[in-house]
């Protein structure tokens, strides 16, 4: 077999074979296929597309192509969740334990922040003495103890992926969906667990700004699961507004905690409880209203906090600024930033407050940047509050008083104030299983 011909026929339109994905994988994989030809299919790809068989195979090839984790020594359905990404994301840190206290097993790994989005690992990292970096042994044996742990990826989970999104990010072919789609799920197949359940974030913080896009992102990852044989669910959720009020780290982890003692944010609240029901659904615990009173009944109780502080424990983490927040290094620099006008705040345009954390400190522009993790901000409004001039919008935090400058010019981008009141946009747009979709009215 020649790559030249697969890539003919891609460029013809025609449908590649098993034979045909599987030897261009293994093949770029291991160094035998130059980068241009690779560019040459993945542009291909974008033109004529891919079905939902080629699609399956690529996912199923790139999985294969390192390490697929073996989660078969604990008891019971192990279901994962992935979000695509958001600004004030800590659903996993909540969830988690959530679905962990209701006996379903949560074998998790995630990964570091970069550029506006946060990472989960970064997140727990802010935790003194936390470790995410287990080996397998240890991470199972956490898994079955606990019920949950959440460690950062494997070197090598999907390395054709990591090849392939690197040369798809400097070669314009990153907003195809089958491509993002088999990306994603190449790394939830190779994690190992029964059932996947997404969250696909659409909105001026997401990767896919319209519902119709991020539904059809959601539909062809459900497909590939399905067809790999995971059960699956994808959920539509808004990321027109940060998720609840904190960005960044420690800052997060702080909200997390009041989110799990029933003192959280109504936004953050709501699609926690929704994502952990689903996932228990997947895990088959009941109908899906039955799955919602379970949620709710494991954070009522404090059965979920006590899990998250059952898994930091179990993962080297100091629990007590979990118990107190005072206890949590804060950067030391606070400013207020304030309304220019009176008004309502029409948009808060998410990906810019994001970057206003990052230049604050809390995040990476560059995978190699350190991060303040006491670094961030904290909303005191969101969109559709009205405000008086100079009233309190957000506090910022960072250890140095020189970033300051930055992150209040980009919010000055990011808050829009008017006279005339916003509609707003549910949390929860849509939930997609096999069956269809479903739109939340």
């Amino acid at each position: 077999m020649k790559m030249y011909d697969v890539i003919t026929n891609k460029k013809h339109g025609l449908e590649l074979s098993e034979e045909e994905i599987r030897f261009f994988v293994e093949g770029f994989t291991n160094g035998e296929i130059p980068d241009y030809q690779a560019s040459a299919l993945l542009m291909a790809i974008c033109l004529k597309g891919m079905n939902s068989k080629e699609t399956a195979y690529l996912t199923d090839s790139m999985a294969k192509s390192g390490d697929m984790a073996d989660l078969s020594d604990i008891p019971g359905i192990k279901v994962d969740k992935h979000s695509t990404g958001g600004v004030g994301d800590k659903t996993s840190l909540i969830v988690g334990p959530i679905v962990a206290a209701c006996g379903v097993p949560v074998a998790k790994m995630s990964g570091r922040g970069l550029g506006h989005t946060g990472g989960t690992v970064d997140k727990l990292e802010s935790i003194p003495g936390m470790q995410t970096a287990l080996d397998k042994d240890r991470f199972i044996s956490i898994v079955r103890d606990v019920g949950l742990s959440i460690i950062g990826q494997s070197g090598n989970i999907a390395p054709a992926d990591k090849k392939l999104y690197a040369l798809r990010d400097v070669t314009a072919t990153v907003d195809n969906i089958p491509l993002i789609a088999s990306s994603i799920m190449s790394k939830k197949l190779a994690a190992g667990s029964n059932a996947i359940l997404l969250d696909v974030k659409t909105g001026s913080g997401a990767f896919m700004k319209t519902v119709e896009d991020s539904a059809n992102l959601a539909r062809e990852m459900v497909a590939i699961g399905e067809h790999m044989g995971r059960r699956m669910a994808a959920l539509i959720t808004n990321m027109d507004a940060p998720l609840g009020m904190a960005i960044g780290n420690s800052l997060e982890v702080i909200e997390s905690v009041d989110t799990l003692n029933g003192r959280g944010p109504e936004d953050l609240s709501e699609v926690c409880v929704e994502l952990a029901a689903n996932m228990l659904w997947l895990a088959d615990k009941g109908e899906l209203e039955t799955c919602r009173s379970m949620a709710r009944k494991a954070v009522e109780s404090g059965a979920a906090f006590e899990r998250l502080l059952m898994m930091v424990s179990a993962q080297g983490g100091d629990t007590s600024p979990l118990k107190d927040a005072s206890l949590f290094d804060k950067s030391k620099v606070m400013s207020e930033y304030k309304a220019l006008k009176s008004g309502f705040i029409t948009h808060m345009q998410t990906e810019m407050c994001g970057a206003a954390s990052v230049a604050l400190g809390a995040g990476r522009a560059r995978k190699e940047d350190s991060i303040d993790y006491g670094a961030g901000i904290i909303l005191e409004r969101k969109t559709g509050d009205y405000v008086n001039e100079n009233d309190v919008i957000a506090r910022l935090y960072t250890s140095e008083p020189g970033r300051l400058n930055e992150a209040v010019s980009i919010l000055n981008e990011a808050v829009v104030i008017a006279e005339k009141k916003p509609e707003l946009t549910r949390s929860i747009l849509a939930r997609i299983t096999s069956d269809g979709i479903e739109y939340y009215r």
